[in-house]
């Protein structure tokens, strides 16, 4: 590390008690909870959030909220905010396969919830959350790009690439998929590149969704279709990387005529389609989730198949873990960062984010065989489970966060 970087100023004094590296949703509610539980907080990031307006169309990348995710959400005091701007409830999740037509059906009702979770558009939660930094103190660091990153026993110090520098008793990568911090802390991923892509688009039905969440399993992988607000649909179509790009060069009419048949016309024929886009699918968990005074977290930590929806929660429960550990430790009087406060956290999601996404990546294989018997047995199994009330009410459970 070169001697010229310069402290950045603090207004508090002395080290900063946290330094989060990334303001997406997962970064930003981790800075912002930590902030209102009385730490001195600053969020690095190369640039801002996207702005957002009701007056925009919903934004092609949108997210399930599960009710772990809105407690959190609640108790930080945004999510009304979040809701009232523009959120489609869910009540309930239909499951089919394609090959044997075995349904499994999820309804709020069985739990005793009004909801199963919300569908709401990824740029208004985190613009909600960046508006909310302010009031709780956060310091923001925008734009700031981290280039270097040295631990010492007591605190660790960020460089920055305008040559400023950044010191705290614990840092939080949070920055991504690909997460450059995760890089230079010298933690390795593993995982495996289902090589698909994600295609996705807001559609109009002929038939209402019925505040459902539709998920279909293809041979090719799977199909969903959320419930938004203004009645349309947003899809999340699973196809390998050569469909992907096949479909994404249809035009409107044929690309409506393959998105009805992907969907068994559940919802009748497909309406008017907004412009599709893709990304990338692929499971990636790091190594570990601690490096000296580093913690990782969100997408930084664990990138899921989406087929079951939890990626985001996912990171929100990392956050919700995360300011618990260090609250916790904070009224023990003990150092918020010490390793063996870390190691706690860590141990726990790392863990919990583990099970998950194998879960979810064992699922995926299970709905991808194709060989007559085995698709036989799927089926059956599926249809036993649809009628196991305890079960599935434990499913219910684990995907609301308990």
């Amino acid at each position: 590390m070169t001697t010229s970087w310069h402290e950045i100023p603090r207004r508090r004094g002395g080290l900063l008690d946290v330094a989060v590296v990334g303001g997406g949703m997962a970064g930003a509610t981790a800075a912002l909870a930590l902030a209102r539980d009385g730490f001195d907080v600053a969020l690095v990031d190369t640039r801002p959030p996207a702005s957002w307006s009701a007056a925009d169309d919903i934004d092609l990348r949108v997210v399930g909220l599960a009710p772990s995710s809105i407690r959190l959400l609640e108790a930080m005091g945004v999510w009304s905010r979040i809701r009232d701007a523009r959120a489609s409830a869910y009540e309930r999740m239909v499951v089919w396969d394609a090959e044997n037509g075995a349904t499994i059906h999820f309804d709020a009702a069985d739990e005793g919830r009004d909801v199963l979770g919300y569908i709401v558009e990824n740029h208004l939660v985190q613009a909600t959350l960046w508006q909310a930094l302010d009031a709780a103190g956060v310091r923001r660091v925008v734009p700031g790009e981290v280039v270097g990153c040295e631990t010492h026993d007591d605190h660790a110090r960020l460089a920055l690439a305008d040559g400023q520098a950044l010191s705290a008793r614990l840092v939080v990568a949070a920055d991504g998929v690909d997460s450059p911090l995760r890089a230079l802390a010298g933690i390795g991923t593993h995982g495996r590149d289902y090589g698909q892509r994600g295609v996705v688009a807001h559609v109009e039905t002929t038939l209402p969704h019925r505040r459902t969440a539709w998920q279909r399993f293809l041979p090719t992988g799977p199909l969903a279709l959320l419930p938004l607000s203004d009645g349309r649909c947003s899809i999340v179509w699973s196809l390998p990387d050569a469909e992907a790009e096949r479909v994404l060069a249809l035009d409107d009419d044929p690309f409506r005529d393959a998105l009805g048949v992907a969907s068994d016309f559940r919802l009748g024929p497909i309406g008017a389609v907004t412009r599709r886009v893709s990304f990338p699918l692929r499971l990636k968990l790091a190594d570990r989730y601690q490096s000296g005074r580093i913690v990782l977290l969100g997408d930084a930590a664990h990138t899921v198949h989406p087929l079951a929806g939890q990626g985001v929660n996912l990171g929100l429960r990392d956050a919700a873990e995360l300011r618990d550990t260090l609250v916790a430790a904070r009224e023990a009087g003990r150092d918020i960062a010490a390793p063996h406060v870390l190691r706690r956290y860590a141990r726990r999601r790392r863990s919990a984010d583990g099970l998950d996404a194998w879960s979810f990546d064992a699922l995926g294989r299970v709905y991808a065989w194709q060989a007559p018997p085995l698709v036989a047995v799927r089926g059956l199994g599926i249809r036993l489970l649809d009628g196991l009330a305890p079960l599935k009410r434990q499913l219910m459970r684990h995907a609301a966060g308990g």
